[in-house]
């Protein structure tokens, strides 16, 4: 009998929610991944395929050569091993074979696994209950120490000791800085800022250091960049403030000051058991690695949390869930406040797509949870947000999400507004709510993923509306002038002129989404 990633048996006769042709898209590491697997996508290439209850789905794909590719995939982890030459997770192959099963062809009959793909599943699981088992202990218990927790105290402080005295480094640094005026900083050029953002990665401290080099970037940057590096200053002497006296702040505060200057720790407390919808997953380069977020929303329990692992440079980080399915796990949160990030631990059973949203809120109430978690967290980027009928509505050079009733606005953050995630969403919407999960911040607000609030036989709703559409694999700020939530005068007016022109434009989106109605299938539509 099969196992799963948790150790549950699993009874192979008990048939496995597909995915939407959009999930399996939003694996592909690269647009040119993304296009090849597409074409596999259907029966012809396939032979010998077949799928089982357990979450195995496996098939031979007639290539070039005299033999055909053999792929084999565990959708509960989801892994893929292929015999092809790429080095990609996944290769085309595993995503034109998901395509097949995602669509329901015949040519993926449910059957019982052949042995060329058994060994494989097989292996994987027991392997993923090993690292499970060595996370949390056989019996949930945590997992012994170092070896020598004396060495370790030992090590511990010397890095301490150097942070010190990077801290303290950086602080005359930034003295020198404002004695000699924000407005001249540009002038020495980006090479001072590289040094000491090199002399705090010799102090042992990255989270410095990638600080000090955010500051460099910000000189000469446009309108205003004198006043956003006072601002960035003023955040990096708080850090240093609160490292040197670290002794006194309240645990939870001290576990984020940690974290903020660069010490990791490791998850810890019992691990939270829930069923975790998948909320967005994107991947960002960060020099020679690539950093992978991933956001749940738990049902039982409401809580939201930030999976976050890397890879090196041209290779996917896992785990590798699929945008809006749910899976039935255990996760373990890191101290700090907010404890939004945490580890996966045991998964139970298969993943299920569904699309049902968080609760949600309004944008006022959304500016309110960011203040809120600045408060415990005076250094945090982001925080995640769910806008329950909101609208997006064009302003100016950008966009807003206004609130239904007209009372209150979130501007869409500038990055945002070059992806073609907006013409999704403003596809989506078509000029009526919507609901919108993503980071709230003091840059305005990114969404990553959003749901239709109507059905199909709603008034004014049509079948176009839906928007979204040998290798192995294993987030109280100021928003600034045009981020203002607004009287309820002016965000009616910004509403009753924007969404005349939304419509024509949800219009043109459409046929932009790519997979049509794929993401409405399951109620959530991705959009980074």
């Amino acid at each position: 009998m099969l196992l799963s990633h948790g150790g549950e048996p699993l009874r192979t006769a008990a048939p496995v929610a597909r995915w939407t042709v959009e999930q399996v898209l939003a694996l592909a590491p690269d647009d040119a991944s993304r296009k090849a697997g597409s074409k596999l996508g259907s029966a012809g290439p396939w032979s010998g395929g077949g799928c089982d209850g357990s979450g195995a789905v496996w098939g031979q794909c007639k290539g070039s050569g005299s033999k055909p590719y053999v792929t084999v995939i565990d959708i509960t982890g989801p892994a893929y091993k292929c015999s092809c030459p790429s080095r990609k997770f996944p290769c085309k192959h595993a995503l034109g074979l998901l395509l097949v099963w995602a669509s329901g062809e015949s040519a993926l009959p449910a059957g019982e696994v052949p042995d060329w793909a058994g060994e494989w599943l097989a292996d994987r699981r027991r392997r993923s209950v090993e690292q499970a088992e060595k996370r949390a202990g056989t019996d949930g218990v945590p997992s012994a120490g170092p070896a020598d927790p004396e060495a370790a105290r030992r090590r511990a402080e010397r890095r301490a000791e150097r942070i010190t005295g990077g801290a303290q480094e950086l602080e005359e640094r930034l003295a020198d800085l404002l004695r000699g005026g924000l407005a001249a900083a540009d002038q020495p050029g980006y090479g001072l800022w590289e040094e000491t953002a090199a002399r705090m990665v010799d102090a042992q401290a990255p989270g410095l250091a990638a600080r000090v080099r955010e500051l460099g970037s910000i000189p000469s940057s446009g309108p205003g960049w004198p006043a956003r590096l006072l601002e960035e200053c003023a955040l990096l002497h708080l850090l240093d403030s609160a490292w040197l006296g670290i002794d006194r702040l309240p645990e939870p505060l001290a576990a984020t000051v940690r974290t903020r200057v660069g010490l990791t720790a490791p998850a810890e407390g019992p691990p939270v058991r829930d069923r975790w919808l998948v909320l967005a997953r994107y991947d960002t380069p960060d020099g020679k690695i690539v950093a992978r977020r991933i956001w749940l929303y738990g049902r039982e329990t409401g809580r939201t949390a930030l999976l976050l692992s890397f890879g090196a440079a041209g290779r996917s980080p896992g785990p590798a869930l699929p945008v809006g399915v749910t899976i039935d796990a255990e996760i373990t949160p890191h101290p700090g406040s907010g404890r939004l990030r945490a580890e996966l631990g045991r998964q139970f059973g298969v993943p299920s797509p569904t699309g049902t949203p968080p609760p949600g809120g309004t944008a006022a109430e959304a500016i309110g949870g960011y203040g809120d978690a600045l408060r415990e967290d005076p250094w945090l980027d982001a925080w995640p947000v769910t806008l329950r009928d909101v609208i997006p509505v064009p302003s100016g050079d950008g966009w807003q999400l206004v609130d239904a009733a007209g009372d209150a606005a979130l501007p869409v953050a500038p990055a945002a507004l070059s992806r073609p995630g907006l013409w999704k969403l403003v596809a989506l919407s078509g000029g009526s709510p919507v609901t919108v999960f993503g980071e709230c911040s003091h840059r305005g607000f990114e969404p990553f993923a959003a749901w239709s609030t109507r059905s199909d036989d709603d008034p004014g709703s049509d079948d176009d509306s839906g928007a979204g559409g040998g290798t192995e694999g294993e987030v109280g700020a100021d928003f600034g002038d045009g981020a203002e939530a607004g009287g309820g005068t002016e965000a009616g007016t910004a509403t009753a002129a924007g969404t005349r022109g939304v419509a024509a434009a949800a219009t043109a989106a459409r046929s932009d989404t790519g997979s049509g109605r794929a993401g409405a299938a399951s109620g959530i539509v991705p959009l980074i």
